[in-house]
């Protein structure tokens, strides 16, 4: 029996197959057209030279079919958190959030990506990130450090972190990450609009916007957020919101560094 759509619910979202399925299904045209674009950009000599505005063009589509992508596979890791799906594996949570903050950038700012492409190891990458105002601080023993989690989880929920946190900037973000005792914590601060004390749950909730804040609006269609702690908790951490106005927006996940313990 399918649902009543006047009836639906935001909260039944995942729980309708046919929308499940029509996202699993956009996934294949969108890959095509990335990489008929890519295809134009990187084979001129067979395909014919453009010209710098066609290029300019390429890049943007080429772009915003990354942001299309990583949207829906936000949506599918969602649902397949609330279903129970898992798929534990074992990464060094510094790596792999560099290599999501590098994505991140090539849909906000792809000029700082194509420098981080330049640069062959890590203290190379994180002095060049601080010259742009992107902040990326580890402590201890981070770089060498494993953790037993959902990557593709873990993924999606930095990148709607940062991705959030680029967007509201005005100058600078910061990227702290730690282990406090069983739990990786990972604070994405921002220096942008600050949010209504009173309205900080509001942004984690879905198909909801922050309207007519005391400092000012962080729009948006509630879904990014609202998905990462979904995810979140269900990897047993949680995403809590804090604003401070002398630091700034403070998005903090954590999670435990093995997620069989918890399972």
């Amino acid at each position: 029996m399918k649902n009543n759509p006047e009836n639906s619910k935001p909260e039944d979202f995942f729980q309708n197959l046919d929308i499940q399925f029509l996202i699993h299904e956009l996934k294949d045209p969108i890959a095509v057209i990335e990489t008929g674009a890519r295809t134009l950009l990187e084979k001129q000599d067979k395909f014919g030279a453009l010209s710098a505005r066609q290029e300019r063009t390429i890049r943007r589509v080429i772009r915003n079919t990354r942001k299309a992508r990583d949207m829906l596979y936000s949506l599918l890791e969602v649902g397949r958190s609330e279903a129970g799906s898992f798929a534990f594996g074992t990464f060094n949570p510094v790596d792999i959030t560099l290599a999501v903050l590098t994505d991140c950038l090539e849909l906000k700012t792809p000029t700082i990506a194509d420098r981080l492409h330049q640069f062959s190891n890590t203290p190379e990458i994180v002095a060049y990130l601080d010259s742009c105002g992107i902040i990326f601080r580890t402590a201890g023993e981070m770089t060498r450090i494993e953790i037993n989690q959902d990557v593709a989880k873990y993924r999606q929920i930095i990148g709607n972190m940062v991705k959030n946190a680029l967007h509201y900037r005005r100058e600078r973000i910061q990227i702290n990450m730690n282990i406090v005792e069983d739990n990786l914590c990972v604070a994405v601060i921002d220096d942008g609009p600050g949010v209504n004390p009173g309205e900080c749950e509001s942004i984690f909730e879905r198909y909801s916007q922050s309207k007519d804040c005391t400092l000012t609006a962080r729009q948006g269609h509630g879904l990014g957020l609202a998905g990462a702690r979904t995810m979140a908790r269900c990897l047993g951490g949680d995403i809590e919101l804090t604003f401070e106005p002398r630091k700034g927006t403070i998005f903090q996940l954590t999670l435990p560094v093995d997620l069989t313990t918890i399972s």
